[in-house]
């Protein structure tokens, strides 16, 4: 049985009050199965509500697709895949089956015992009639029904109808535009039957491939159109269309095949952070004792969450005091891990997880917030017990034998974040929506708003607990999942809870993160309290080395932060350390002097100690803040920058020593069973590779005087980007900083695409944004024959330099790709919007242009 997934009240039928569905959100259409058949809009307009707090795009039926006749006591799910789902109908005379999914703008429609039937919400504005194919505008928004061959489509009033023949399909599309029909009309009759990813892990990227299997109804087309999500399309090289459409989770891409791939750098994972010379040993000891010699460890905590939350408070020290040579505070605490685990995995007394055979699902009791009777919030919950688990393996390997303790620990990965597609006790990945690219809480779907999560840094704990648990027990292919979905979920955090980019959540809303996301938006809340602190740190907690990928984002970060304070009249009191140790990852510095000034009188959030508060802050104000952009070619490893000086760090879960290699051609030898910290070895590559992975290629530095070089060893400077003078100049060079190199000759890299990184810095002025533009003359004959336009960057009045790159996104390009001949290569910098001036860095190596080419 799938649960927690887009789809999922289709399935559920929660007790038995709703026989159909509630509203299923795939984007960009959205549905519901009624008595008649599937309910279809296609919402584009943003409601604000709950008094500002929530934006959605909500279901409304703009047609119903269903079969004359059509009078069905329920609906079923008939068959599914990776994001797709096929509806059933049946009323003993007529059966429909309709095939739908994640960024489909298709729906494929089986039918027998009548006719297609279309009923829209109000009469069709017809745009085109080519008998079988039909082009009808309902509520603004365009539609294309596909008939078989031969037959016809017939209105009357507001219903459609078609006789299949002899046949039993037809389709329904939404279309970007009216002139997008031929397009769709090749696509029509080649029916998805079935979704599927595929992942990878290799020196420090993560790959992927979302694949869709077709089959012919018609001629012998087996291709297919697919919308993109925002986390898609910003981590893509493959060729997209020119076709979008909106969403809840912004602009979503159109790509004209039936796969793609993403690659990203994979987020960067430790047991803890490593030691350092910031921590005063004798303070943290002190701290360390209070926590092993309370007089209840786990806080009367009963239930899985609750107990979940102290085991991973203690699972965060033990390598804390391991590193300072506290080991018998180390061992006690590991002693209080094991027993407390091992009573929960052993079947009987006061708490045990059970297996229901009928649901194919492990549920922990005592249970809280519906794990047992929604089947919510597993991965929340059991994230924490494979996380302490993976921390006691680290140490005592035998412990987490599958003979031994290893096997209940692998039977709660099963129940939430499955690795198998065959595997008949459980699910494939039940909680995470694998196109969504993030993780649902609800098991039930039950929602007029679709489904929704709210902790998503609790989703990414499980996903940083099986890299670790993986690592520890020798588990690669478990590790690899672990770090593919940790990759994907701190991409779709970043966008869609934290809109890092500033492109997905609508300018009505107001706000700068959300609490929870829901399938039609997302709100400024939490299912609790409308406190902000908890609004804004539920997707914090808990803190950990599997948390470092949040410093990917330090502009999202400090406008978080910003708004926080504001919303809460003042800087974070209940869960101040939760809000420090967020601040951290942007500004170490701030974030240890709000410790300094406030670490006495307060009380730790309920999965947090003053031991790792104050060992996470003033580790990271030695080291520096987390610096994503550079991988390690293992899942445990990471790296910290503080000013001009990176410190690599690499745990080694093997027997043996290992030289771990980063991305900037640094070293790093990492001791069996150990953690390595150090400034690395070997020359450094000039170009640290940005997020996404930029394709091979040659690599230039800006210079002041308007030239683009392969050369290093350049003089630090900066060139001043004029003013937009207060007009909207997006999408169009004003008065542009311009760079360029000629006589450049390369062969274009298949699918790989343009990548840059641009130091720009506001200084004080706020509303500013900078854009660039690439193009590109393959002969050098004073023509540009490809020409590339990113979305601008909005910059922050922020102290230092700010790194603004492709992966804001391509907003228009024109030309197709080909090679260098003695060609040019320009680069043009210029304010977007705003009413003052920027400068751009120049001379160095972190403003640089990497071009597709070899």
């Amino acid at each position: 049985m799938p649960t927690n997934d887009w789809w999922s009240s289709l399935a559920f039928q929660r007790y038995g009050d709703n026989p159909y569905s509630t509203p299923m959100y795939g984007h960009p259409l959205t549905y519901q199965a009624t008595v008649g058949g599937l309910d279809v809009g296609y919402p584009t307009t943003p409601a604000i509500v709950g008094d500002g707090r929530q934006y959605e795009y909500a279901h409304k039926r703009d047609l119903t697709i269903g079969l004359t006749g059509l009078n069905s006591p329920d609906t079923k799910a008939d068959d599914w895949s990776d994001w797709t789902v096929t509806p059933y109908w049946s009323d003993g005379s007529r059966t429909l089956r309709t095939t739908i999914g994640h960024g489909s703008p298709f729906v494929y429609a089986k039918g027998s015992g009548g006719n297609a039937q279309i009923t829209t919400a109000n009469a069709p504005t017809v745009f085109a009639d080519q008998g079988n194919v039909l082009g009808i505008t309902v509520a603004g928004h365009h539609y294309a029904l596909f008939a078989p061959t031969g037959s016809d489509w017939n209105i009357a009033g507001s219903t459609v109808t078609a006789g299949l023949g002899s046949k039993d399909y037809f389709s329904v599309a939404v279309l970007p535009s009216t002139g997008a029909l031929a397009t769709f009309k090749k696509y029509a009759y080649s029916f998805v039957t079935g979704s599927k990813v595929t992942w990878s892990y290799t020196g420090g990227t993560v790959g992927a491939t979302y694949t869709l299997t077709t089959e012919a109804k018609e001629g012998t087309e087996r291709g297919t159109l697919q919308a993109l999500y925002r986390h898609q399309w910003l981590n893509t090289t493959d060729p997209l269309t020119s076709y979008t459409y909106v969403s809840p989770r912004g602009t979503m891409k159109v790509r004209e095949s039936a796969s793609f791939t993403t690659r990203q750098k994979a987020a960067p994972v430790l047991p803890a952070l490593p030691k350092s010379n910031g921590v005063d040993t004798a303070r943290l000891r002190g701290y360390l004792n209070d926590v092993v010699n309370a007089s209840d460890p786990f806080s009367g905590a009963a239930d899985t969450y609750w107990t979940g939350k102290a085991l991973g408070r203690l699972a965060q020290l033990v390598p804390v005091a391991d590193q300072i040579g506290e080991t018998a505070v180390r061992d006690r605490m590991l002693g209080l891990m094991k027993g407390k685990l091992q009573d929960w995995f052993t079947a009987g007394g006061a708490n045990e997880f059970s297996y229901d055979k009928d649901w194919k699902t492990l549920t922990g009791y005592p249970a809280s917030y519906g794990s047992d009777t929604e089947l919510n919030d597993h991965h929340f919950h059991y994230g924490y017990y494979v996380y302490a688990a993976a921390i006691v393996a680290q140490y005592d390997p035998a412990w987490a034998a599958e003979s031994a303790w290893g096997g209940m620990v692998k039977t709660l990965v099963r129940d939430t974040a499955n690795p198998s597609r065959t595997d008949t006790a459980f699910p494939f990945l039940r909680g995470f929506d694998i196109y969504a690219g993030h993780s649902w809480a609800s098991g039930h779907q039950g929602f007029a708003a679709g489904n929704n999560q709210e902790s998503s840094s609790e989703s990414t704990n499980l996903s940083a607990a099986l890299i670790l648990w993986g690592s520890a027990t020798g588990d690669t292919s478990l590790r690899d999942l672990g770090t593919f979905l940790l990759t994907t979920e701190s991409e779709s955090i970043a966008q869609y809870w934290f809109d890092a980019d500033e492109q997905v959540f609508p300018s009505s809303f107001g706000h700068d993160t959300a609490g929870m996301v829901w399938g039609s938006g997302a709100a400024y809340s939490t299912w609790w309290t409308a406190n902000p602190e908890e609004i804004h740190g539920i997707n914090v907690l808990p803190v950990t080395g599997g948390s470092l990928h949040l410093g990917g984002e330090k502009a999202a970060i400090r406008r978080n932060i910003a708004e926080m304070e504001r919303e809460n009249g003042g800087p974070a009191v209940e869960w101040r350390d939760i809000l420090w140790e967020f601040q951290s990852f942007a500004d170490p510095a701030t974030a240890k002097a709000k410790w300094d000034a406030g670490n006495a009188g307060y009380t730790p959030e309920e999965g947090e100690s003053k031991a790792h508060t104050y060992h996470w802050l003033n580790t990271l104000d030695t080291l520096g803040a987390p610096d994503p952009t550079v991988t390690g070619d293992i899942p445990t490893s990471a790296v910290f920058t503080k000013g001009s000086t990176r410190t690599y760090a690499a745990h080694n879960h093997g027997s043996t020593a290992r030289t771990v290699t980063f991305s900037d051609g640094k070293t790093l030898s990492v001791p069996a069973r150990s953690t390595a910290t150090g400034t690395g070895t070997g020359s450094t590559d000039p170009d640290p590779d940005p997020d996404p992975e930029p394709p091979t290629g040659n690599t230039f530095q800006l210079r002041s005087g308007g030239a683009l070089t392969t050369a290093t060893g350049g003089t630090a400077g900066s060139d001043t980007i004029a003013s937009a003078g207060g007009a909207n100049r997006d999408g169009t060079p004003y008065q542009p900083l311009v760079y360029e190199v000629r006589g450049v000759k390369g062969t274009l890299n298949p699918g790989a695409g343009t990548a840059f990184r641009l130091q720009v810095d506001a200084g004080t002025t706020v509303g500013l944004g900078q854009q660039a533009r690439i193009s590109y003359d393959f002969t050098g004959d004073g023509s540009f024959d490809r020409t590339e336009t990113y979305q601008y960057f909005a910059s922050d009045p922020v102290t230092g330099w700010e790194e603004y790159t492709q992966a804001r996104g391509l907003k228009a390009s024109t030309g197709n790709p080909g090679n260098l001949n003695g060609g040019t290569v320009r680069l043009e910098v210029w304010s977007a919007i705003g009413n003052g001036t920027s400068k751009l860095q120049t001379g160095t190596d972190k403003s640089v242009v990497v071009i597709p080419y070899s």
